[in-house]
């Protein structure tokens, strides 16, 4: 394990910037910490930063939010500072957010997935910045499922049919890179020309996974309290548009799928005899399991449960999709898509859609079982991502 590693929070509070007395506005939330676990929004003040408002993103300021509700303004109890909530009435600071505001700072970690909506947030944040020519200064972090862009997954997403806060603009479902070099990326990309500074991390590499510099997990939300459900998160988050659970309400949130109906052992046993072919070092045991909420809260159901022998060879998008499409031949009759209601998509439509970033997802699971595996690496395999992000790689 490497213990050198530091945030680019961590190099940001060894600094003077000429900026630290300005008016700051923080975007951040409890998930936020330096190395030493304490939260950035309190080592900053410590340090003497002057910061004198707090933006949150879904899941509010402390992170405990759940998923797709809604979060109001609040102050925050640790720093006693005003909190704008940019999941509630609005995804963007508005113009009276900002007057008198110097320079505004970003200090989110990430999931390395798409639909992980902090991201978008980020962008949004932005575009706000660049409209008032206000600084935006981005303390990056590594990705927690690596920098490999070898091991990034598709589809990339169609931003004409498929643009939601779950997915903009078009990148992968899983892509590889810091949050830092998708602002430098979407800043030029995107022609948004905003003042952007990002302080880099010390000592990471793109190879490295949470696991290989931190033995402790800092939970990023609700149903992402331990590492191997961010490993498994990119995949499994699309039972989201099923009606089996993934997990919520459970332990092991999206390391799991099950339901009442769910066959676990056969389920399991399938997938372990088709899952070679698409990644490696993956296995699924039977499981039984009651979550307290979402999905069946309450029901007993029947799943698997997913482990991961080996990360730096795991195809989390490639293995969810076949693991619904073998519930999907397992169950006909008890099987099925569903909406998935959230604050910025009430009526939680095309939920399957949104996340995939193509239109018409569900055709593709129509595919016969023998084929779907062809079907699955002809969506993930992307040509041209690492060319696009190169210019903008910071590790």
């Amino acid at each position: 394990m490497v213990n050198n590693i530091q945030f680019g929070i961590d190099v940001l509070l060894a600094q003077q910037p000429v900026w630290k007395s300005k008016r700051i506005a923080l975007v951040t939330n409890h998930a936020a910490t330096t190395r030493q676990f304490l939260p950035s929004r309190l080592a900053l003040l410590q340090q003497g930063f002057n910061i004198v408002k707090l933006f949150s993103p879904e899941h509010g300021l402390d992170t405990t939010g759940a998923d797709g509700q809604a979060m109001d303004n609040a102050i925050d109890t640790l720093t006693k500072l005003p909190v704008i909530s940019l999941y509630g009435d609005k995804l963007e600071p508005s113009r009276s957010d900002l007057v008198g505001i110097d320079l505004v700072l970003f200090d989110i970690p990430d999931i390395g997935s798409r639909f992980y909506t902090y991201l978008w947030t980020m962008s949004y944040v932005l575009e706000a910045c660049a409209a008032l020519n206000i600084p935006f200064i981005l303390a990056d972090r590594p990705n927690p499922l690596s920098g490999n862009l070898g091991l990034a997954e598709g589809p990339m997403l169609d931003e004409q049919q498929c643009s939601s806060f779950i997915g903009r603009w078009s990148i992968p479902v899983k892509h590889s890179c810091t949050i830092g070099e998708l602002a430098l990326y979407f800043n030029s990309s995107r022609g948004i020309n905003c003042s952007l500074e990002v302080i880099p991390c010390v000592n990471w590499h793109r190879n490295m996974y949470y696991a290989d510099w931190s033995a402790s997990f800092v939970p990023l939300s609700p149903a992402i309290p331990v590492f191997e459900s961010a490993l498994l998160y990119p995949g499994l988050c699309f039972l989201e548009a099923t009606n089996c659970s993934e997990g919520r309400g459970t332990a092991s949130p999206f390391r799991m799928a099950g339901a009442p109906w769910l066959l676990g052992t056969e389920t399991a046993g399938l997938f372990n005899t088709m899952i070679p072919a698409i990644s490696k070092d993956v296995y699924a045991r039977p499981v039984v399991f009651t979550p307290t909420e979402g999905k069946y809260a309450g029901q007993r159901c029947e799943g698997i449960m997913l482990h991961v022998a080996d990360s730096s060879a795991f195809l989390p998008v490639a293995t969810g999709w076949l693991l619904i499409r073998i519930i999907k031949e397992l169950h006909p009759k008890d099987f099925r898509w569903a909406a998935y209601p959230t604050h910025v998509n009430p009526s939680g439509k095309k939920h399957l859609d949104l996340l995939s970033g193509i239109w018409n997802t569900e055709s593709l699971f129509d595919e016969a079982l023998p084929d779907f595996v062809s079907v699955v690496k002809r969506c993930i395999v992307l040509n041209d991502w690492s060319m696009q992000v190169q210019p903008y790689l910071l590790y």
